[in-house]
């Protein structure tokens, strides 16, 4: 007889691995699990058919099993059969959209000595990022902005005395952690600090996503949640609308003044996911509701909250760009609150916020929300400085190489600086804003030869100043004006000796900039570690009142742990 020798081969099989399986009631667990895996792949038409490898004849396919794996010493026959977990469904891919940006990159000061760009205050990549990597993931390359790790935090710099200047500015001269001889070069502002008390009236429309993607418990409830908790920590002379976009747009409140809150927290709490993400027609539509109810006096903005799912309607990015560009000049503000994952569209809501005069946040959890719509509410809303530009000159003559950490998104062109009309950064009350340079300094090894052929000329004029490392000059308008003022301060290569408050606030962006850099796969962060990292912003903490920064320092234990995996 013609043997199947596809019915014997898993036999075998089991004969071949005797060696490698457990014996005890282990073993009679796993011989009858196989047992019966086997039994039921080798049906024929209802009838059992393996066959005996010698007699050709049906075989006990208890017994060889048996033989196989155990010795009939060590056998029960009363072992209950092991269990086969159940088939688990295969994770489906992430849709949500990073933008793909280059890192900055190290420039020669002798052939490219001004750098230029925005400032930057948003804060979702690093709640978006902590999300990713609490859930055991560390984040993809794009979803780390290093400047909005940096700006995630509060730091303790020197405030401005008086609302006639909306900043102050702050320079700092330390060695780099990881890269010996370099130094950074860390840019403090500080804005003012406005009494919550005396803001003006904020005039809030809310537009907020009730799609059918805005059905997880982290989207939707977790938006519903945030902004009642928003509306009871608002003045009673505030005022709420609420406008909603899914297959179609509408308006669920017209404008409230939020004395009365009831109204306005049970209108959220009946808000209902459905349909498809008309987002273009919710904007125009919200835009609309603020252009009607403008006031002059007030704070005028929209706040949109989604998951950036933006798939009917007006969707182009270019036409919403324009749309809320042509608003923020009528004074109607956008900033964007970014909500869920799996199709979190962070590239649209970045340029809509950027757009706006807005912030762009990521709202993970309720701890979140109340920092950003409680705690920081004041900076959030009220803008003390609009078109913050930076640009810094370097002296080739002491400093031979220079890189920006982050920002890459907010790069402008030289000649934007002094051109009013180019769009930047804002600046709240009370926000602070960090930059950091890394720079090699003339009398240490670069990382790019010299050039052999021109641009000495740089060097040698450089000269008279030859106790600066750098010049630093920044570029702002008050709120309403059309045209900026400019602040100027060198950067001297001998550096005042820091208080230790100064320093520990100096040292803990470093910590975090470094390990941004890491969990990047940066290649400028040398040999540093995520060890080192801890150990830096663990030293460096300070009060930390809300416990952000102890937080952090979990965060990269977490991220240690997921890079080990």
């Amino acid at each position: 007889m013609e043997i199947d020798m596809s019915l014997t081969r898993p036999i075998a099989t089991l004969q071949r691995y005797r060696s490698l399986m457990p014996s005890g009631p282990l073993a009679v667990g796993l011989c009858t699990g196989v047992l019966t895996l086997l039994s039921a792949g080798c049906q024929n038409g209802g009838q059992e058919t393996l066959a005996d490898s010698q007699t050709g004849q049906p075989a006990q396919r208890e017994q060889l099993l048996v033989d196989a794996m155990a010795s009939p010493a060590r056998m029960q026959p009363q072992a209950k059969m092991m269990a086969m977990p159940a088939p688990q469904p295969l994770p489906q891919p992430s849709r949500d959209r990073f933008e793909a940006v280059e890192e900055n990159t190290v420039k020669q000061a002798s052939v490219d000595p001004v750098s230029t760009f925005s400032i930057d205050v948003d804060t979702a990549s690093y709640s978006f990022s902590r999300r990713m990597i609490n859930e055991g993931r560390l984040p993809t390359p794009d979803a780390v902005r290093l400047e909005e790790w940096v700006n995630y935090f509060d730091y303790d710099y020197t405030a401005p005395a008086s609302p006639d200047t909306p900043f102050s500015t702050g320079v700092t001269v330390v060695e780099s952690p990881w890269t010996a001889g370099n130094k950074l070069v860390h840019i403090g502002i500080k804005g003012y600090q406005v009494d919550a008390s005396s803001r003006p009236r904020a005039n809030l429309v809310f537009l907020l996503d009730v799609s059918g993607s805005m059905g997880a418990p982290d989207k939707l409830p977790l938006l519903q949640q945030s902004l009642s908790m928003m509306v009871k920590d608002m003045h009673p002379e505030d005022s709420v609308a609420i406008v909603v976009y899914a297959g179609a747009s509408g308006v669920v409140l017209p404008p409230t003044a939020v004395k009365d809150r009831t109204a306005i927290t049970q209108a959220l709490s009946r808000l209902q996911v459905g349909g498809s993400t008309a987002g273009g027609e919710g904007i125009q539509l919200a835009y609309q509701l603020a252009e009607q109810h403008f006031d002059e006096k007030a704070i005028n903005r929209v706040i949109l909250a989604t998951d950036g799912d933006f798939n009917v309607g007006v969707t182009d990015p270019r036409s919403l760009e324009a749309l809320v560009s042509r608003q923020r000049e009528k004074g109607i503000y956008l900033s964007v609150l970014g909500f869920g994952q799996g199709n979190y569209n962070d590239h649209l809501m970045q340029t809509l916020a950027q757009n706006g005069n807005g912030v762009a946040a990521y709202i993970d959890n309720l701890n979140e929300a109340r920092k950003v719509l409680v705690t920081e509410s004041t900076s959030s809303l009220f803008t003390i400085a609009e078109d913050v530009k930076i640009q810094v000159e370097f002296n080739p003559a002491t400093v031979q190489e220079y890189r920006l950490l982050g920002y890459e998104t907010r790069a402008l062109e030289r000649e934007d600086f002094n051109n009013d009309s180019v769009d930047a950064g804002e600046i709240g009350a009370g926000h602070t804003v960090t930059a950091l340079y890394e720079i090699t300094p003339a009398d240490k090894t670069p990382l790019i030869d010299p050039p052999r052929y021109g641009a000495r000329e740089n060097a040698a004029t450089a000269g008279a100043q030859s106790n600066e490392y750098a010049f630093i000059k920044l570029r702002y308008k008050r709120p309403g004006e059309s045209r900026s003022r400019l602040l100027q301060t060198p950067v001297a290569m001998s550096q005042p000796a820091l208080s230790a408050e100064a320093r520990q606030e100096v040292e803990f962006a470093v910590a975090v900039a470094g390990a941004a850099q890491i969990i990047k796969g940066s290649k400028f962060s040398g040999n540093w570690t995520l060890e080192e990292a801890i150990a830096l912003a663990q030293n460096n903490r300070g009060e930390d009142p809300y416990g952000y920064r102890s937080e952090f320092v979990q965060l990269l234990r977490q991220a240690q742990v997921s890079r080990d995996i």
